[in-house]
Order: C-alpha cells, then structure tokens, then sequence
C-alpha cells in the first residue's frame, strides 16, 4: 500500500468517531446573532484534546466582541510542529446563523439519516473542524512528517465578518502560516469569491393617527420608494459581468424590514438591512458612495423624509493571490483520485473571512466537505445537511495534500 491508501485506510477505520465528533459539535448551539459562541469553543478544545490534539483557548477581550455586535467568542488554535519548512494553516468557523423555521429534524440533533447527517452547521462549517482534524490525525499517524507545521484555527466570526476572528489572530501576531485551506466544499476548490456590503437603512417620517393619516408622514412610504429604487438596480447590475469563472454579476438584497408602533398608527419610523456583493472586479468605496447616493435621492423625492445609513459590514472580495497554485495543484491532484472526476478551480459568489488572509498577502484556496452546491446543502436554509460520504472523501483529499505540501 502507498501511503495514500493508508491515510485512506485509516480514515475509513476512524470514520464513526470522526461522524461523532460532528455531532457533539453540532449538539451545541452557535446561533449568531446572538453570538455567544465561548461555550462551543470550550466544548470543541475538550473533544480535540481528547484526541491527543492541545488546543490554545483564545479569548477575545469582552469590549472588541460587544463592538462587534457579538457576545462571545474564544478563537482556537491547535499548532502541529513537525520540522523545519512552512506553515499550513486549516480554518473553519463555528459560528452560524440562526435556525429559522421549516425544520424537520432538530437543528442541534445531528441526526443521520439516509447517510446525511443534519443540523445547524452541518455543512457550513462545524463538518470542517471535523474534516481538518481527523484529515491531521491520519497524517500524523501514517506518515509521521518531519516538515513544516500545520495550525487549526477554529474560529467564531464569519458570519459577522472575521474581525474578531482571523483578523484578530492575525492583528495580534498569533498566527502567520504561509499557506491556507479554508471550509468549503468537495467539488470545487475556490480562489476567488465576492465581497459584501451591509447597511441599515432608517427611515424617518411623522408618527400620526391611522384616522387622521394627512397629521402624519408616512415613514413606511418614504422607505418603499427607496426600497423600489434600490431593487431596480438589480436590472442594472446584470449588464455587469466578472471575469472569474463562477462568479457573474452583482446583486443588491434586503433581509431585514422592522417598525411602526401599531396597526393603527401611521408609522414614524422604518428601518431595514440591505445586502450588496461585489464582483472581484468592483471598488467598494465605489459601490458605497453609490448606494448611499440612490437613498438620499430617493428621500428627497419624499416630503418630510429624511434617512439615517450606517454600514454593518464591509468584506471585501477575496482575489487568488499567485502562491496559492501548490495548494490547487494538490487539491485538484487527490479531489480527483477521491471523488474519480476533475476538481475545477473556480470562484463563487458567496463571501467568507478568507480574504483577511488573502488581504495579509497569505495565499489561500477554499476547500472542505460540502456538496456541489450551497443549495444542495440546504446552508442557511431548514434541514441543512451534508452527505457523509462527502465528508469522508474530503478528509482523505486534505490528508493527501497536507502529506504532499508538507514534503
């Protein structure tokens, strides 16, 4: 047997405890907002270091986390020294949106059925601690490298941006690996993704009496004209495509509307979020400026409306950086001996805390268990799941690779 039949050998024989692991993962919730992620940490250092795997505990001071919109989070480290040579960093984030409605199997219950297991974070991307781990256990005890280090860092702020997460390990001089894999999926590795802008919107009107509706200014209205001027550059956007394959043209959502007092009462105030991706290609600056150049117009065509606008979120889009090509050559290399078809190298329109890497000169690729698809997954949505034998095969696919960069 080479040693990549028996890195595959001995994930296969260590498969159930790795599908255990995920579970006791999932088992504790990580919903964000709220964003009290200290106590997942906690559990996920006790179950790494019972698998031989010590784990640094990283506390984020209590001041950064609030300013963050968050409660708490404790960013780990595992760090694997194995000689000289370089250092290979594996990330995934703990920290995942909330539930919502629809579900039919319980959302922290890691059950598996059918050979998928489901729950919160299957997919995206508490499968990945699990991937990462047992991918360096297998490497460790097949081949004993003598190169080179590999540092796990599980973190908990992808969901609000990274900055209490990677960039706070980077800022504070924790980490510098040379190299890094992130959580994604088994069917592409990713070089390339989209940036995110995130604003709320506040409408102002006149709170007023639903029977006297002239004494007051609407402020629902006021925020409708903007949101229909905002929804028409959707139309606009499709005539702007990017040259990364995978990744066509910008979009503009909003996913969050809340105010008004009562039914009877002609609202005051308004307010909503709105979500903005931009292609690689785009200035975010640019885009910005534009944005909040749409809203005021469209209050002023209001009488008596005026708007408050405050971003939430700035991420940037991740560009592949030209070092990342050992990482897609291994990848690609064993994702296609594993899965027995060719693994693209592409972008997406989704964003991640990989660019805070790309944005420290890091090179970086996106790769882990997952499907296709997001949508396959069922990510943010009810019911997310993920197919065990996805999950399997990328663990071989990173052990392979580790073994090969570290060489």
């Amino acid at each position: 047997m080479t040693d990549y039949d028996q890195l595959d050998a001995w994930i296969d024989a260590h498969f159930d405890e790795q599908v255990a692991f995920l579970q006791a993962l999932i088992r504790v919730p990580t919903d964000t907002p709220p964003g009290n992620n200290a106590p997942h940490a906690d559990r996920a250092a006790e179950l790494l270091g019972a698998m031989g795997l010590a784990t640094e505990k990283h506390p984020v001071p209590a001041n950064l986390v609030h300013e963050a919109g968050l409660q708490t989070i404790t960013n780990l480290i595992v760090r694997r020294n194995y000689g000289p040579g370089r250092t290979i960093a594996l990330n995934a984030h703990g920290d995942v949106v909330p539930p919502g409605e629809g579900w039919t199997k319980d959302p922290y219950g890691g059950e598996i059925e059918d050979g998928k297991i489901f729950g919160r974070a299957a997919a995206v991307s508490k499968c990945d601690f699990s991937t990462y781990a047992f991918a360096v256990r297998a490497l460790e005890a097949v081949c004993k490298p003598t190169h080179g280090k590999v540092e796990m860092l599980f973190t908990y702020d992808e969901e609000f941006g990274g900055e209490v997460g990677p960039a706070w390990l980077l800022k504070n001089k924790l980490i510098a690996p040379d190299l890094m894999i992130a959580a994604g999926f088994s069917y592409q590795v990713i070089t390339a993704h989209n940036g995110c802008l995130q604003m709320e919107v506040t409408v102002h009107g006149k709170m007023a009496h639903a029977a006297i509706p002239d004494s007051g200014i609407d402020a629902l209205q006021g925020a409708v004209h903007i949101l229909n001027a905002l929804y028409a550059q959707n139309a606009l956007y499709k005539n702007i495509s990017s040259r990364v394959e995978g990744i066509t043209h910008p979009y503009l959502n909003v996913g969050m509307i809340e105010g008004g007092t009562n039914t009877n009462v002609i609202p005051g105030r308004v307010s909503f979020k709105l979500d903005r991706r931009m292609i690689p290609e785009e200035n975010p600056a640019e885009v910005e400026a534009t944005l909040r150049q749409i809203i005021t117009d469209a209050a002023a065509q209001r009488p008596g409306i005026t708007v408050d606008i405050r971003r939430i979120l700035l991420a940037n889009a991740m560009k592949p950086l030209p070092g990342n090509q050992p990482l897609i050559n291994a990848i690609q290399k064993h994702g296609q001996q594993v899965f027995g078809e060719p693994i693209p190298a592409l972008g997406t329109p989704l964003y991640t805390d990989v660019r805070i890497f790309s944005e420290a000169g890091i090179p970086g690729v996106i790769y882990g268990a997952g499907p296709r698809t997001v949508l396959e997954s069922h990510a943010k949505r009810a019911d997310e799941r993920l197919e065990l034998e996805d999950l399997r095969r990328a663990t071989k696919v990173i052990a392979r690779a580790l073994k090969d960069l570290l060489a």
